[in-house]
């Protein structure tokens, strides 16, 4: 018989789930467009909630200038209570989570250094 381990930091099916449901919908709902032109091009790389389902963490990349994507993501912040109501509605569920839009620079970063590799390699040092 095996023991159980309850860890705080586990995944329970119920939330990867709904992880790819919420990111789904607030991309669906940023494609028909949330009416605040400070959104510019934005792509909802991911969804972190917790198993409580009390916090929503949404990770998000925009492509612009830094400014561009300040304001986006100011913009998202301002808008979280629609977006939240919005996927209350979608997903037909009672508890939302608090949602926090978070810059996600990793897809930045990774084209830095395809750019930084694509350097070495033109030089003949790769």
């Amino acid at each position: 018989m095996r023991k159980s381990h309850s860890h705080s930091n586990r995944r329970v099916p119920r939330t990867t789930r709904l992880d790819e449901q919420f990111r789904e919908e607030i991309a669906k709902l940023l494609m028909k467009g949330l009416k605040d032109p400070r959104i510019g091009f934005v792509t909802i790389n991911r969804v972190e909630i917790t198993n409580d389902l009390s916090y929503a963490k949404v990770f998000v990349s925009v492509l612009g200038s830094d400014r561009e994507k300040a304001s986006s993501l100011i913009a998202l912040r301002n808008s979280a209570g629609f977006i939240r109501t919005y996927l209350g509605k979608a997903l037909k569920i009672r508890k939302i989570p608090q949602l926090s839009f978070i810059l996600d620079e990793s897809l930045d970063h990774a084209m830095h250094i395809e750019e930084i590799l694509a350097e070495l390699k033109d030089s003949g040092e790769l």
